[in-house]
């Protein structure tokens, strides 16, 4: 692939390149010619349909999402078949026959990775008010720093509530979600409505809890293309942060500086819906014990508080259940899944809503383009031109999605900017629309009407679009 001599932006935070595909066109128009002058931004990108550079995979079916890297070496396809072995497969109550996936619970969100990342996908939250979590949880906890400076848990439910148990173990509990529906209109006068969710704990089983509880509801995101991410150099990432905002267009991006377990030291976070996480090692760890009840290296004891006693006299699958070897062979299947390939990218309508997506200033946070660095342990990964469209950075996201519970650097209202590349393919895979960190936008409409705090002014940006704009802006987002 043949790539063009890029020419820096100026702005000092944007770290997408412009291109020279001439900033004239020629367009045909009910049999004239109108010629005019158009933003580079309005033109294909030579190579941009490669989400993910040389690992990219062009999949329309409801696989798309579970490719290996196009470019995967031959050695490393054992690793990505056990991977997806032990993340589809249910884990059982210890003890049992099948000893290496034995240890579930005590307490439980899922039996199994694949259980909220369904068809290495985005969750979603009940569609019936009396629907269990499925591939959705709560996070816990009380005001003030807990251990290593992380969210403070909640003292008899812990960091999460686990709404499933083993038996003779009373699951934590259950919560309903109930919408309130809020108008508005754009500035054409059509209407449109967003959704406001409540939540209620209900059949708590180990007393009330603290009053003084902060709770964050998060759905599963997707998990392909996450070796990439964890490639992008961290230097690359920081160049995008302004926590000042001393340039004054009023986005002010910064890292989360989380606990990372292994190191023993505080470093960036870039995983998980406030960046919370610094790697996907601990990240995969932290979800086995969080979420399926399943102990590591990393975290070798059991996610049980001082009031679940039962909890803790449970038999145990192993100390740990689960081996250091099988956690890297589940963090390399997911460094291995493939980012999708874009669909319609030189389509004139989604080429006018890129345009509109850069005039909006949405490129500020949702970066288009980077380059990663080298990876020697999987050098596919290595030196490959992205398309993720995330900085991995802090973003203040306003009043209306704020959760009011710090975790680590993160405020109330912070929030990670998610990766938007395959959010087109959504609905084609996991059959649903639900988007933000929580699942209360019932498409991307929605979700970029709900944008507030340093994104208030591109979503105004989007209130004002005529309807076709904002239409072509859609398309745009659906062809990533």
């Amino acid at each position: 692939m043949n790539k063009p001599t890029p020419i820096s932006n100026s702005h000092p935070k944007n770290n997408t390149r412009r291109w020279i595909v001439g900033l004239c066109f020629v367009a045909l128009l009910s049999g004239g010619i109108l010629l005019g002058c158009g933003s580079p931004y309005s033109q294909p990108e030579p190579g941009e349909q490669y989400a993910g550079g040389s690992t990219t995979v062009f999949d329309l079916t409801r696989n798309a999402f579970a490719n290996t890297l196009a470019n995967m070496k031959a050695e490393h396809k054992a690793d990505f078949f056990v991977g997806n072995s032990f993340f589809n497969s249910s884990w059982v109550t210890a003890p049992a026959s099948t000893e290496k996936r034995d240890g579930l619970g005590p307490l439980f969100n899922a039996h199994s990775c694949s259980g909220c990342h369904f068809k290495d996908g985005r969750g979603q939250p009940p569609t019936e008010p009396n629907e269990p979590l499925l591939s959705m949880l709560l996070r816990l906890s009380i005001p003030g720093k807990g251990p290593n400076g992380g969210p403070n848990p909640e003292p008899s439910y812990g960091g999460q509530l686990q709404t499933r148990s083993i038996l003779g173990v009373k699951p934590e509990g259950n919560v309903s979600i109930t919408y309130e529906e809020i108008p508005g209109t754009f500035a054409d006068g059509e209407a449109y409505s967003l959704r406001k969710p409540t939540y209620t704990f209900k059949n708590l089983a180990y007393g009330p809890m603290h009053k003084d509880v902060l709770f964050s509801p998060r759905v599963a995101p997707p998990v392909f293309g996450l070796g990439l991410l964890q490639a992008i150099p961290e230097q690359a990432l920081l160049a995008q942060a302004d926590p000042d905002d001393k340039d004054g267009d009023g986005i002010s991006g910064r890292p989360n500086q989380v606990w990372n377990a292994k190191q023993k030291k505080t470093v960036m976070g870039r995983f998980g819906w406030k960046a919370n996480q610094p790697n996907l090692e601990q990240q995969t760890s932290g979800a086995f014990l969080g979420d399926i009840g399943i102990t590591s290296p990393m975290f070798p004891s059991e996610n049980c508080t001082k009031k679940q006693t039962l909890c803790s006299q449970s038999k145990s699958g192993g100390t740990p259940e689960v081996p250091e070897e099988k956690i890297r062979q589940v963090v390399n299947y997911q460094r291995l899944l493939a980012p999708p390939g874009r669909r319609d990218w030189e389509d004139p309508q989604v080429l006018r809503g890129k345009q509109m997506f850069y005039e909006a200033k949405c490129n500020r946070c949702h970066t288009p383009k980077f380059t990663t660095g080298t990876v020697t342990d999987l050098p596919e990964l290595s030196n490959q031109t992205i398309y993720p469209y995330t900085d991995l950075l802090l973003h203040d996201m306003g009043e209306g999605l704020s959760d009011k519970r710090p975790d680590f650097e993160a405020t109330g209202s912070e929030w990670r900017t998610p990766p938007l590349w395959g959010i087109g393919l959504t609905k084609t895979v996991n059959r649903h629309t639900f988007f933000l960190h929580d699942g209360r936008a019932r498409n991307v409409q929605e979700a970029i009407l709900w944008h507030g705090g340093e994104a208030k002014a591109s979503q105004e940006t989007f209130v004002a679009m005529p309807k076709a704009d904002r239409e072509a802006l859609l398309a745009f987002l659906k062809s990533l």
